[in-house]
Formats: C-alpha cells, sequence, structure tokens
C-alpha cells in the first residue's frame, strides 16, 4: 500500500515511537498517584514532554502545556473555556468540525460568531478580520493550515490583529503541529491546540493545548488529579486545572520519542522534503483533463496536500478505485470541513485529499500521479 492519508495520521511512526509506548507500559505507574519509583518516573517523563512542547511551540513554560487526547479535546477545552455568553468570536470558513460544532454550540448559549469568508479557490478574505470585528468581539479561533486544501493562514497578521485590538488568538494547528514554525509570544498566540497523531508523529491517543502567560481557561471536566484531594473544586494550577484523570503517559512517552525524532532530522528537513513530493504531484496532475485541484498552489509555503476531483465522479469512489486497483490510501468526502466545501463547490461531490509523510518517496508520489493520468483517461 502507498500511504498518502498521512493528513488524517501518519504513519509509519520513526523508530523509537513504538519501543517508547511499549517501555512505559512495562515500566510506568501513574504519575502524581505516589512516591514509588514507578510513578515517579512516570510524571518525570511528561514532564520532560511537556518542557520539549513548550521549547517547539514558544510558550511560558512547562506548566502551560495541558495534555488531551487530541486537538478535538483540546479546541473544546479552550473554546468553551474562554468564550461564554454575550462574547463574539470570529473563525473562518476553512474549520474543521473540531472548531466549529464548539462555536455553535456556544452560539445557541448566547454567542455571536461570525465567518471570515473563503473564495472558489479556498482563499480567506484578510480585510473581512477587520470588517467583522464588533465591541464585544473577545477572541479569533482560526486553522493553522487546511486540512481540505493545505493552504497557509497568516498566523503573522492574524496574531497581529489580535494583539492590536485586545482579543484572544487560539489557533488549531492540528495539521502543522511539529513542521511549521509557530511561536507563542512572537505571533502572539495565547492557545496553541495540538494532536500527536500527525505532523509530530508520536501515537493516537495524545494532544493538548499551550496556554499562554495570563491566559485564565475555565476547566471544561473536573475530578481527580493526585493532589488537593479534599477541594471541592478543580484545582487553579496549570496544568492540573484542565488535566481530570489519568494522562495517557504511554502514549506521551510515544510522543517524546517522536519529538527527539523531529528535532534529530530538523523539522525544516522533513517540511522541505514533505512539501517537495506534494508540489511533485500537484505539477503532474494539475493539467489533466477533467482533474480539479483545489487550494491556491501560488506559494510554495503550504501543507503536503493536494486535493482534486476527477470530473463529476463522487469523490469516495475514486478513492475506492485507488485503494483497491492501484494500492493507493487516500481520504475522499467531507473531510469534517463543510463551510469549505460549500465555499469549493464540492459539498455534494466530495474531494479526494492525498497527504505526505515524513517516510513516503518520489516513486510513491510518481506512481499515484500516474493512477489520476490513468482514471482520468478512463473517464
Amino acid at each position: 500500500m502507498i500511504y498518502l492519508d498521512n493528513a488524517a495520521t501518519t504513519r509509519p511512526k520513526p523508530p523509537g515511537v513504538a519501543e517508547a509506548v511499549a517501555a512505559a507500559m512495562e515500566g510506568y505507574g501513574n504519575s502524581g498517584r505516589g512516591t514509588h519509583d514507578e510513578a515517579l518516573t512516570a510524571s518525570r517523563s511528561i514532564y520532560a514532554v511537556r518542557r520539549k512542547l513548550a521549547d517547539l511551540f514558544g510558550a511560558p513554560g512547562a506548566e502551560r502545556v495541558a495534555f488531551t487526547p487530541n486537538s478535538t479535546m483540546a479546541l473544546n477545552i479552550a473554546i468553551s473555556g474562554l468564550l461564554g455568553p454575550g462574547d463574539h468570536v470570529i473563525s473562518t470558513d476553512w474549520e474543521h468540525n473540531s472548531v466549529l460544532r464548539p462555536l455553535y454550540r456556544l452560539r445557541q448559549q448566547g454567542t455571536a460568531v461570525d465567518f471570515v469568508p473563503a473564495d472558489r479557490r479556498g482563499r480567506l478574505d484578510y480585510g473581512a478580520f477587520s470588517r467583522l470585528l464588533r465591541p464585544n468581539t473577545r477572541a479569533v479561533v482560526c486553522t493553522h493550515g487546511s486540512n481540505l486544501t493545505g493552504d497557509l493562514a497568516d498566523i503573522g497578521f492574524i496574531g497581529d490583529f489580535c494583539r492590536s485590538h485586545g482579543l484572544l488568538f487560539i489557533l488549531d494547528a492540528s495539521q502543522t503541529a511539529g513542521v511549521f514554525p509557530i511561536h507563542m509570544a512572537e505571533q502572539h498566540i495565547d492557545v496553541v491546540c495540538f494532536t500527536g497523531h500527525k505532523s509530530l508523529l508520536g501515537p493516537q491517543g495524545t494532544g493538548g493545548l499551550c496556554v499562554g502567560e495570563g491566559v485564565d481557561i475555565r476547566p471544561f471536566a473536573v475530578g481527580g488529579t493526585g493532589v488537593q484531594s479534599f477541594s471541592e473544586t478543580q484545582p487553579a494550577e496549570y496544568p492540573t486545572r484542565l488535566e481530570a484523570g489519568t494522562l495517557n503517559g504511554h502514549g506521551i512517552a510515544g510522543l517524546g520519542a517522536a519529538l527527539d525524532h523531529l528535532r534529530s532530522v530538523g523539522p525544516e528537513n522533513v517540511r522541505v522534503r514533505e512539501s517537495a513530493l506534494a508540489r511533485r504531484f500537484y505539477e503532474a496532475v494539475r493539467s489533466l483533463p477533467g482533474v480539479t485541484v483545489y487550494g491556491d498552489f501560488s506559494t510554495e509555503v503550504r501543507a503536503p496536500i493536494v486535493t482534486l476531483n476527477i470530473g463529476d465522479y463522487d469523490s469516495a469512489a475514486v478513492s475506492d478505485e485507488l485503494a483497491e486497483r492501484f494500492g493507493i490510501a487516500t481520504r475522499p468526502g467531507a473531510h469534517c470541513a463543510p463551510r469549505l466545501h460549500r465555499a469549493l463547490g464540492t459539498a455534494e461531490q466530495g474531494a479526494v485529499r492525498f497527504s505526505w509523510g515524513w517516510a513516503n518517496t518520489e516513486a510513491e508520489t510518481d506512481a499515484a500521479a500516474e493512477a489520476v493520468r490513468t482514471l482520468a483517461a478512463e473517464g
């Protein structure tokens, strides 16, 4: 199988990740639940990963990194813990349902929500940020990289906009965390939400949020923490205030190994390689008769994603053909990005997403392009 579904989850994982998970399962106790060696080993390991993530994202410190099972939970915590009735929030048409559904739920509770529109090519109207601003605007919540087109938002612009108007900036870094530069202080980002199993190259079941100085998020879930057990309320200190229950110490150990791999090979090297493969594929398919490619490819800096359709064929049928006839794994359908599909005009057809990872090759990329050429010719 040629695996080109890395925007859903990266595979294979780098050397050392599975081994770290297995070692943790064999040797870790429960972090924060005792002072015996096994519990302390788990605590030290988890703290070390917090430090690595704080360094990666320019967070204020390790204690401002809270772990979750995924970026969806991180976004729910940040959005629900910072916004409420009477507030106004600006988001974009690029968003995944992990942003949209928490916002829609808040809208039912009295929070006003507006979306920066995308055009037929998927490009955001950056002038809309100022046009949508209201006196009660509290935050901007947006993705860094579209999981549908691979286009990147200008987070420098958005961070400056938020700072100049006193707004919170909540960033969904699900598609970019690990290989694209994100620095909370320099880009004026208040909360970075990330998942561990995509471009961070770690196990599924890992994720979290980095919280800036002075940002107080209401706990989304409350419960056992291992500390302040007689208090009737969740501890106020980070990261405990956002971490109710036992952490996925085994998965976090694997995430730490993945971060070590990224640091050793260099995130920029991974990004350049993946981007070159995606660009190679794009150049091979963009002019094929009957093939429509979505997104803005006028810039070289973009996530390693190419999404397309062949004629008016249903995207699921095309993806099935790619898998069954050519042994190529892709992602069809709506990609949990309904607003952007409507903007692109693909709400009914969906689209076929190809996405590259650190282990893909030029030969695999060329084989995928040839498969698209064959299907387009048959159509």
